[in-house]
């Protein structure tokens, strides 16, 4: 059965009130890709009752109170991307669209979504259970950030909300510690994971500047956010605490990592991998296109690439699933009706990191002092993986029902040139077997000073793989092409820059990508302190950022206005 979105369908479950109300800026989709349907099936199994309600109605209560209040606490996220991001293009143009939107309308996520639905909550419940913010945009927006579409700096989401607590990261333990400690009516002020408002900071925790300071002074701003993004992911180090006010927010140190058999149970769990068919008949919901019949092999990116919040939320270790856990969702999705016999992805944020990792990174403690994967190269502390993907490849095309399976996530070009093993072989693998027409890579730029503020592998690096690659497709006989990813208007980045590039595209890739996005600056990644700051946070360098939009879309236009040329063949 789907998590309830009716109170009929909660009485089938054999309760008239939810403990948990989940409320979310996306339809339901039962599947372990989004992350309200994660944290509604992993608290039902531990025996809590769940509601939820997707993309309610701001104007009235007729969505929100149709389960009355929940026993224990209100869950609100804006989804699986933030709301401002997801309503507004990099140059502030309404966004049209919306693939976790039903018929494909974007009208249904409001903007600021997390304060949006904690108002509605509070305005139609006085005193009401606790309300519980999470998701992404919860994440990006636990401390004071530049918000890109304002202009300015902005308190913490939970304040702004006035919600009771936000859970930050990957939230499965942290909501079942909070409902645990409701349920046992103890205190939710003290939980890993999580951030909270005090009258006085916590002793021992680690203090940044004041919101009231880093509004006004970019150098503030930027002393705060290396101290915070130095501390956030290592569940060892002290927590920290800003001063909002006469209120202080108090971040807990994050939870421990999850484990292997953790992250398979959560994955088992009895996920529909489809819409609630009640969403379905709303109109097409396209985000189903891509993960209905779709694997997540592994959680989590050490890239660590300077504009990407997945370290931030998922977290800069790689968590992989066990190779037996895989299959056995492999041989479950095979044996479901209209299962078309080819699974779309098996993969997760980066395809070859799966099995890979460190000794520090399983601990948990990702070292302080250097980044795993970036602009200086591939640590050499850090195993690659490709030899048991291949082996997870190979296992899956041998499940009854399976005919093919594709890697649709893209593929880090430095690290599998850093496996001498086993890289080349990954490489014709998936050339052979695995990718459909193209091989999905983003070197994002070619100018080395840009490339090292984004956290990108020089252009060396981009050069290597595409010899690599060209001579292994010679050596096939096959035509397999390239797609590239490419960012314009990042900081650091000038309009001869993507002239430079578009220099690059025509001799060495030799062809002209037209995949490019202007930086959209995320809240709390280090570009956007860049952005805001005018410096690097960690060098203290001057960064020059484009800030005008006409100066945004002549970067941009510098790729898409010139000739398309030939596709990345290999030829």
């Amino acid at each position: 059965m789907y998590l309830p979105l009716t109170p009929r369908e909660l009485a089938r479950k054999g309760t008239s009130r939810p403990d948990v109300i989940l409320v979310s800026g996306d339809t339901y989709i039962d599947s372990p890709y989004c992350g309200v349907a994660v944290i509604g099936r992993v608290l039902e199994d531990a025996g809590y009752s769940v509601a939820l309600v997707p993309q309610p109605d701001t104007d009235s209560s007729r969505d929100l109170a149709a389960f009355g209040e929940p026993r224990l606490f209100w869950g609100v996220s804006g989804g699986c991307v933030d709301s401002e991001v997801a309503n507004y293009t990099a140059l502030g143009k309404p966004r049209r669209q919306c693939d976790f939107t039903p018929g494909g309308k974007n009208s249904r996520r409001p903007d600021r979504a997390c304060i949006a639905y904690t108002n509605l909550i509070r305005r139609h419940f006085k005193n009401t259970a606790p309300i519980v913010l999470g998701g992404l945009e919860a994440s990006l927006r636990r401390i004071a950030h530049y918000d890109f579409r304002s202009g300015r700096v902005r308190r913490s989401l939970l304040p702004d909300a006035k919600a009771d607590i936000l859970v930050y990261g990957m939230g499965e333990s942290a909501a079942l510690a909070i409902a645990g400690r409701l349920e046992r009516g103890e205190g939710i002020d003290d939980i890993p994971g999580t951030c909270v408002m005090a009258d006085s900071p916590p002793k021992g925790y680690s203090r940044l500047p004041a919101f009231e300071e880093v509004r006004d002074d970019g150098q503030a701003f930027a002393r705060m956010y290396r101290s915070f993004y130095s501390l956030a992911s290592d569940p060892a180090s002290p927590g920290l605490v800003q001063a909002h006010g006469a209120k202080y927010l108090v971040q807990h140190p994050p939870q421990p990592m999850m484990s292997r058999q953790e992250l398979d149970h959560i994955h088992e769990l009895p996920f529909h991998n489809d819409a609630h068919p009640a969403c379905r008949k709303q109109g097409e919901i396209r985000a189903l296109d891509t993960i209905r019949d779709s694997l997540i092999t592994h959680r989590g990116c050490y890239g660590e690439c300077s504009f990407c919040a997945i370290a931030l939320h998922q977290g800069r270790t790689v968590i992989s699933r066990s190779r037996e856990s895989i299959l056995r969702e492999a041989a479950r999705l095979a044996d479901r009706k209209g299962f078309s016999g080819t699974i779309k992805d098996a993969g997760g944020p980066t395809a070859n990191m799966y099995a890979s990792g460190c000794s520090r990174l399983r601990r948990g403690r990702p070292c302080a002092d250097r980044h795993c994967i970036g602009y200086d190269g591939v640590c050499s502390r850090l195993e690659p993986g490709h030899a048991e993907q291949m082996r997870l490849l190979r296992e899956l095309e041998a499940v009854p029902g399976v005919e093919r399976v594709v890697v649709s996530s893209g593929v880090r070009h430095d690290l599998l040139l850093a496996d001498r093993e086993h890289g080349l072989a990954y490489l014709e693998r998936l050339a052979e077997r695995h990718v459909s027409g193209q091989l999905k890579i983003a070197p994002e730029h070619s100018v080395d000073s840009v490339l090292e503020l984004m956290n990108k592998p020089p252009c060396s690096t981009i050069s290597r793989f595409l010899d690599l690659f060209r001579r292994t497709m010679k050596k096939k006989g096959l035509a397999l092409h390239l797609s590239c990813y490419v960012i314009a208007a990042h900081p650091g980045c000038r309009r001869k820059d993507m002239k430079r590039f578009l220099d690059f595209a025509r001799t060495e890739l030799r062809f002209v990508p037209r995949q490019v996005q202007i930086f959209v600056p995320l809240p709390s990644t280090r570009s956007t302190a860049m952005y805001h700051c005018g410096l690097d946070p960690f060098s203290g360098r001057e960064v020059f950022s484009e800030g005008s939009v006409a100066g945004k879309s002549k970067q941009k236009q510098v790729l898409l206005s010139a000739p398309k040329g030939k596709r990345g063949s290999g030829k």
